[in-house]
């Protein structure tokens, strides 16, 4: 039995209902992993993290992985209040590891306007690697609003808030290890 937080217990006064189960993203994650590595099998490859939403998901789905690869991260901040001017994408943790020649594969929490990842994308082909591919845990293709290529996706959303497994509200609940629907009203 596997020991799942409680959110009523954990966040009582929270409005959280559970979509996807600790169980399926366990048997999710144990398949891309498996996908990915017959893929990039032979391969010199690099995962790169986008932080800080995708650190749960990038350490379960490397653990997951038979094949040899690099770990990498990367962090971006995306203005949408009164700091900086709307839409604006920028790097605030650059990458370690040279990308060039390398196959390179994208890992995110959660793609949704493919604004930031669209951004990242143009950034990354710029350093010439081998090939650049992403992987998500949730894609949300109804919040589109750039059109940025998508190879592995963990679960297809509609539009909805959702928390946990790496996804936050405001620097929470990124700890729960389940994926949630949050009531942000």
């Amino acid at each position: 039995m596997v020991n799942e937080i409680n959110p009523k217990k954990s966040y009582k006064d929270d409005q959280l209902k559970i979509i996807i189960t600790q169980e399926e993203i366990e048997a999710k994650v144990l398949e891309l992993g498996r996908r990915i590595s017959e893929e990039y099998a032979g391969k010199e490859l690099i995962l790169v993290g986008v932080l800080r939403g995708s650190t749960y998901f990038i350490v379960d789905l490397s653990r997951k992985m038979h094949i040899p690869f690099a770990l990498d991260f990367i962090s971006i901040s995306h203005y949408n209040d009164t700091s900086g001017p709307a839409g604006v994408v920028r790097i605030t943790k650059d990458l370690e590891l040279s990308i060039t020649d390398k196959h390179v594969l994208i890992v995110e929490d959660i793609v949704d306007t493919g604004l930031s990842l669209g951004y990242l994308i143009r950034n990354l082909k710029t350093r010439n690697p081998a090939s650049l591919k992403v992987c998500t845990m949730v894609n949300v293709e109804a919040r589109r609003i750039v059109g940025v290529p998508v190879e592995y996706k963990g679960f297809d959303l509609p539009n909805i808030y959702v928390v946990g497994y790496g996804l936050d509200y405001k620097e929470r609940y990124r700890n729960l290890q389940f994926i949630a629907e949050f009531d942000r009203s």
